[in-house]
């Protein structure tokens, strides 16, 4: 049973993103709402899989680093139905140095941490706009917020995410269309375990520099996404939530 303010009943969201760790537990946090979820990934398999273990979900390919792409897409889903939430939650990265780092590399984070996003909201923003209502959530990081060594670029893309979603948040409020910002601290997905798998030292003294003592866990940061997508969250607007147990407190 869902609680009386969070149901999301009716709504259809978009979830980019959402064949991964994180992505997926929102996509099932929505579902669990009562909205229909799109799911969207550039891994297709993993889309579908997803997809198919929702109430109501429908997985959609979509390579996040081609704007013309991007086009294609939100033309399809609008011409479907309205759509009512947006979570841009898709995200890539190659950790090193800056020094070491390449125009490509650049480039391909910029598209897709930042270019993306900006310009989903500016599609789908219109029809929530028009209905007077809309919930857009914008997965950063703390990486954004402080910074992170090895993530240069990465964290510059979350970091103009941070300032697009409150500046876009003053822009919407007036049209019933909230704008908030959710980063995850170190968080249990197959990225971190990667990571984990060669340096298993560094993710322990990690998680003996969190307060709460562990890891998120993708739930974590689905349950917040979910709560500042509901009804209940109609008065919070322009926020930046970090998820991360207490390891940075700013």
């Amino acid at each position: 049973m869902v609680v009386e303010g969070l149901s999301l009943d009716g709504r259809r969201a978009v979830v980019t993103g959402a064949a991964g760790g994180i992505g997926s537990a929102i996509a099932r946090e929505l579902d669990s709402l009562g909205a229909r979820v799109i799911v969207a990934d550039l891994n297709d398999a993993g889309a579908r899989e997803v997809a198919g273990s929702l109430r109501a979900g429908e997985a959609v390919a979509v390579n996040l680093g081609e704007p013309g792409a991007i086009d294609t897409f939100a033309r399809a889903m609008l011409a479907s139905g309205a759509v009512d939430v947006l979570i841009n939650c898709a995200a890539w990265e190659r950790i090193s140095p800056f020094l070491q780092s390449t125009a490509e590399d650049w480039d391909r984070q910029l598209a897709i941490n930042l270019r993306a996003p900006i310009q989903l909201c500016h599609l789908f923003l219109p029809g929530m706009v028009d209905r007077g209502w809309g919930r857009i959530i914008n997965i950063s990081s703390d990486a954004g917020r402080v910074g992170s060594s090895g993530e240069s670029v990465y964290s510059a893309c979350k970091a103009g995410l941070l300032g697009f979603s409150k500046t876009l948040a003053r822009e919407t409020a007036r049209y019933g269309v909230t704008v908030n910002a959710v980063c995850p601290g170190p968080t249990d997905t197959p990225l971190l375990q990667g990571i984990k798998d060669k340096s298993p030292n560094l993710i322990e003294a990690l998680k003996r520099g969190i307060p709460v003592g562990r890891l998120g866990e993708p739930g974590d940061v689905a349950a917040a996404v979910a709560f500042l997508a509901s009804p209940r969250a109609e008065y919070i607007t322009g926020q930046t939530l970090s998820v991360n147990g207490g390891l940075n407190m700013v």
